[in-house]
């Protein structure tokens, strides 16, 4: 679990025994805690104050807990309310949950069960929450041209030795796995370099069958099909004077392999077709999630052409390697999925979810993940629901209690379902008496039972 907060915390019951046992436990988890006995010492206390989290019995001397609540939401709505009833009165405390309040307990109650399980979430939410505001405003004092987002000590040795790189006009092998933002670096080294305000042109060396990847990169002065003169700029001419990224170039082939060569060793290229090489000044920067020394070990990548591609090397490290950047990359990417409004908030179990899977695909998938949830939550809180089903199975098999935490719903039905069995068996079995018990109609009964 996160580490939480300590709460600002007002306990107001006019039962003496309920409120020392429970600011007894509040204190032991380290919540600082101010009693009220009645209504009207909690509304004074409300006036002068703003607390983290109140709990209010229902049913109070002067003042009843549903006044104060409604009083606390419109003077302090950061205000956690927690309502505490007998079971006479859930429907009155059901009722606050729909206008505000964050929760209700039934006494009789556990108070250092209570302090764990409940208080803990609402410090451990606060905490994240902090955390992410704080994100958010180094994510938004950052200078635009900026863009690679990190402040562990992996990323800052990489954004150090990209401004030192971007200097040079020496060819740049970026290594990394799918998904880490090799194209991100890429452009970042350009932008950073003194060609800056030349072409940046990317080519996917995986994406042009064998055939054609030749005149894809060089050009070429002839039809490869009809035998007309019929000239095309490469993109090595179209970048003359700026930077060309190779991306997966391990997929080249070895005739293609060749020509590049050539290029980085005498700065010419030969069009397919043509009888005279042409200067360019173009700087070479390659990209690969794969190893290219197997492929050199294997015959299929040549052994100079990596010498001279991997003058200069960069290593991108997995998200799995630096999770303490991802307060920093969900603030980013709430800006970016939902500009220009107050980003939601995130649940804990949500974030636990989010931060205990591996993320295979690294910084493309949490983005894409970010991006679902935003959509599914529509500017509201976003949980484990709006999450991909991948990351929240692969996290529920580790065993994590947060992500095993019931929603109110369910428990609600399963404290209403073990109550009715009890009014049932004190009733011995009698529908009327136990309805009685239960303070509703017979024909409610036989139907809450029947669901």
């Amino acid at each position: 679990m996160r580490h939480s907060v300590p709460l600002d915390i007002l306990v107001v019951d006019d039962e003496d025994a309920t409120r020392l046992s429970l600011t007894y436990a509040l204190s032991d988890t380290g919540h600082r805690v101010t009693e009220a006995q009645d209504g009207e010492e909690a509304i004074a206390l409300v006036a002068e104050r703003i607390f983290d989290v109140a709990i209010l019995d229902v049913r109070l001397p002067k003042v009843d807990g549903l006044t104060i609540f409604r009083r606390l939401r419109q003077k302090s709505p950061s205000t956690s309310v927690i309502l505490m009833t007998a079971f006479a009165t859930i429907p009155d405390a059901v009722a606050s949950l729909r206008d505000g309040a964050y929760d209700y307990v039934t006494k009789p109650f556990d108070p250092e069960e209570f302090s764990l399980r409940v208080i803990g979430h609402i410090a451990e939410h606060r905490a994240l929450r902090q955390e992410l505001e704080e994100a958010r405003k180094l994510v938004a004092s950052r200078d635009a041209g900026a863009p690679i987002i990190g402040h562990t000590p992996l990323m800052q040795q990489l954004i150090e030795r990209i401004n030192t790189v971007a200097q040079s006009d020496a060819p740049v092998l970026i290594c990394g796995e799918s998904g880490t933002g090799k194209d991100l670096i890429a452009h970042t080294l350009h932008a950073r370099s003194p060609r800056r305000n030349a072409a940046f042109i990317a080519v996917n060396c995986a994406a042009f069958p064998e055939a054609l990847i030749e005149a894809e990169l060089f050009g070429h002065e002839r039809s490869a099909f009809t035998g007309a003169l019929r000239q095309r700029e490469g993109r090595f001419k179209a970048a003359d004077g700026g930077t060309l990224l190779l991306d997966e170039v391990s997929e080249l082939p070895l005739p293609a392999q060749a020509k590049l060569l050539r290029v980085l060793e005498e700065g010419v290229i030969e069009p397919l077709g043509a009888s005279l090489s042409l200067p360019v000044n173009v700087r070479v920067l390659s990209a690969t999630n794969g190893d290219l020394k197997t492929l050199v070990a294997q015959g299929k990548f040549r052994e100079d052409l990596y010498f001279r591609i991997n003058v200069l090397d960069l290593t991108i490290p997995p998200l799995r390697d630096r999770r303490a950047d991802m307060p920093l990359l969900m603030a980013h990417f709430l800006r970016r999925f939902y500009p220009g409004r107050i980003p939601p908030s995130i649940a804990p179990r949500a974030w636990s979810a989010l931060t205990r899977y591996a993320f295979p695909g690294n910084v493309r998938e949490f983005a894409h993940a970010i991006e679902r949830a935003v959509v599914l939550a529509h500017g509201s809180e976003i949980d484990l629901p709006h999450l991909p089903s991948d990351i929240v199975d692969a996290v529920s098999t580790l065993g994590d209690s947060d992500l095993a935490f019931e929603a109110l719903g369910s428990a609600t039905k399963a404290f209403e379902k073990e109550h009715i069995l009890r009014a049932m068996r004190l009733a011995g079995g009698a529908m009327e008496e136990a309805a009685k018990l239960l303070g509703i109609s017979e024909r409610a009964l036989r139907q809450k039972l029947r669901n």
